[in-house]
């Protein structure tokens, strides 16, 4: 497993009544680089859990004397996007994992299209500080609601202009996302963040429209989802763990000290892909095929749909 860093907090703003804004430096020291589009896992220390949340790197990838992230009260939260919120407090002290990067900018796109929704901002803003230095074309489209979800929107109208394309739910606004992905030249890539419909709408559209699956780039931390307790075998260890409602089954066997390489923790990267040798499961991944999903699953989002699972570890 990679090393852990501490790093402490120097600045914490609200950037709306929903989103926080986290700045952390280390203390002994420069950061780790990192490219536009990386995340970093926050740990969470929650009472007797130890959540690990995945955050965009905002910050200017060239400036490593800082680490920034920003944070959405999630209404259903676990207590991880809570505790950021309402916890943690300048000079406090938090751990986190190096950086790590999965929806990184495609080196030979002639031209860049970037579809935001909500929180979904945050990884542009590093993508937008790398494509302004490199003078690549770029366009915006950021839909959110005003006054809530609306972080960024004055500080990104003045630093891209007529690059930016807002639409704001509130008002009634639409993003049309056939106008958007139609007629595009040769060479064109898209990248998508934000919520699960928004993913959806855009991989849907781009399909109809012909893109190759190459030119299509999204991120979802859509993280673990709460569901009924259930009992875990490892079938070589012959371990038995529970795991309650609101652990994920990652979460639960790091509790127990069984440690599974992860970078996303929430189905997207595929790096904790488990054999399962027994139980019904209920899949909730973005990565494995219906035919690996009859030997696999991935620990950090899915679940038992039944009282236990045997996993091969």
């Amino acid at each position: 497993m990679s090393s852990v860093l501490e790093v402490r907090i120097t600045d914490a703003k609200m950037l709306t009544p929903v989103i926080r804004e986290l700045t952390f430096v280390n203390p002994s020291g420069r950061l780790p680089g990192f490219s536009a589009g990386s995340h970093v896992q926050v740990h969470l220390p929650l009472g007797e859990r130890n959540l690990r949340n995945a955050y965009s790197l905002t910050s200017d990838p060239a400036d490593l004397h800082h680490y920034r992230i920003a944070v959405r009260l999630q209404d259903d939260s676990r207590g991880g996007s809570r505790f950021l919120h309402q916890q943690v407090q300048v000079g406090d002290s938090l751990r986190i994992s190096p950086p790590a990067n999965l929806f990184a900018l495609h080196s030979a796109a002639r031209q860049h299209i970037l579809i935001a929704g909500g929180i979904g901002i945050t990884p542009f803003l590093a993508y937008i500080t790398a494509l302004e230095q490199r003078n690549a074309d770029f366009e915006l489209h950021y839909a959110y609601r005003k006054g809530l979800t609306d972080a960024y929107t004055d500080e990104l109208q003045q630093r891209l202009g007529t690059c930016l394309h807002g639409y704001d739910r509130s008002a009634g606004e639409t993003l049309d996302l056939a106008a958007v992905l139609s007629a595009r030249p040769l060479g064109s890539h898209v990248y998508v963040c934000g919520p699960e419909r928004l993913l959806m709408g855009v991989k849907e559209q781009a399909k109809a429209l012909g893109w190759p699956e190459g030119r299509v780039h999204w991120e979802a931390f859509s993280g673990a989802e709460p569901g009924l307790p259930f009992s875990l075998e490892l079938a070589r260890s012959r371990r038995r763990i529970q795991v309650s409602a609101e652990q994920s089954l990652l979460e639960a066997l790091e509790s127990a000290g069984v440690e599974i390489p992860n970078l996303c923790r929430g189905g997207v990267c595929g790096q904790c892909a488990t054999r399962h040798l027994k139980g019904d499961i209920e899949h909730r991944d973005h990565v494995l095929s219906a035919a690996e999903q009859a030997e696999f699953l991935m620990p950090c989002v899915s679940r038992a749909c039944g009282s236990s699972v045997l996993l091969d570890l």
